[in-house]
């Protein structure tokens, strides 16, 4: 099971408008104390009040602790906590910070690593830019989107020790990043990382496969859920109150508890936290998290349930 996130009461001390639907927030800790050490790669959650919370990649300089950064799109058609963000979180505002998980973490091997960007996805790679860099090993970000007004950061990258490493690619210019060209070049032993658009993640996966890249070496983040629209009603059974619950279609298991007012842990809400984690004690989950590793996923031992739905008509929880 997952260990529990710390959280830390802090304040939000600036807000930046970098593009039309992308902010950028700075957070320190109300104690004054440092915020814990994280690696390129990591999220946290944002705890905005007692009914949202988010995952968010860390963009903020991980030598320096003072403060964490994120930078946060606003998205109207989501749960709502990116829409609070941008309408509510000015400077001052107080909330609740996590401690940080990396479930992106760059491969401690090979001698070359290829990060590719999708619109917002360009944050977490910001941290692990530098430590390539401090690893002294060979690194290209190219990173796609749709105009230049929606171009989050690359001024800045533009004019940062990873200038010469950045390619960009603007939809409304013509100008479209080739996978098959690219990731067909890399010489062997090459990673790939994706974060972006689903659509952007699929591409980037298909056309690694179709290149022969091992598993390993493909890497990728995205912190929505990958459960299919078309997806089945099934029952749930709480094992310690011997309750049977329809979970409809378009229902979550977590929300078809909340509707009975059982209280289930879930920070994310989108299979990244890894806060809601529940033992399976009968029948077999379909799996929808990023949390879980594909061992963890194939031993049927535990699910989440924010996102991750039952294979079958039942399955059967320790709740």
């Amino acid at each position: 099971m997952t260990d529990s996130y710390q959280m830390f009461p802090s304040v939000v001390t600036a807000v930046e408008q970098l593009t039309p639907l992308i902010k950028r927030f700075t957070f320190k800790r109300q104690d004054g104390e440092n915020f814990p050490a994280f690696t390129g790669g990591s999220h946290i959650i944002v705890k905005m009040n007692d009914k949202l919370s988010n995952a968010y990649s860390l963009m903020s300089n991980a030598n320096d602790l003072s403060t964490y950064q994120v930078c946060v799109r606003k998205d109207v058609e989501g749960k709502g906590g990116s829409v609070f963000m941008h309408d509510h979180c000015v400077q001052g505002f107080q909330l609740e910070i996590s401690s940080p998980k990396n479930l992106f973490e760059l491969a401690q091997t090979g001698e070359k690593h290829i990060l590719i960007a999708g619109g917002i996805g360009i944050t977490p790679f910001l941290p692990q830019m530098d430590e390539l860099a401090a690893r002294g090993v060979n690194y290209e970000l190219h990173y796609a989107f749709r105009s230049p007004e929606h171009a989050a950061l690359l001024s800045d990258l533009k004019q940062s020790i990873h200038a010469e490493y950045i390619y960009s690619y603007i939809d409304s210019e013509g100008s479209h990043l080739d996978l098959n060209t690219l990731i067909g070049s890399q010489p062997k032993g090459t990673h790939v990382y994706v974060c972006g658009p689903k659509p952007m993640i699929d591409a980037v996966i298909n056309t690694c496969n179709q290149h022969r890249y091992r598993d390993e070496y493909i890497h990728w983040e995205q912190f929505a859920s990958s459960a299919p629209e078309n997806a089945e009603a099934f029952t749930v059974i709480l094992a310690k109150s011997n309750q049977r619950i329809e979970v409809m279609a378009d229902q979550t298991i977590l929300q078809a508890i909340e509707a009975l007012n059982v209280d289930v842990e879930c920070l994310c809400r989108e299979g990244v936290c890894g806060t809601c984690e529940t033992a399976i004690l009968q029948g077999e989950a379909e799996h929808f998290d990023q949390y879980l590793d594909d061992d963890e996923k194939a031993s049927q031992q535990s699910m989440m349930i924010c996102v991750s739905r039952a294979k079958g008509k039942e399955i059967t929880l320790d709740l």
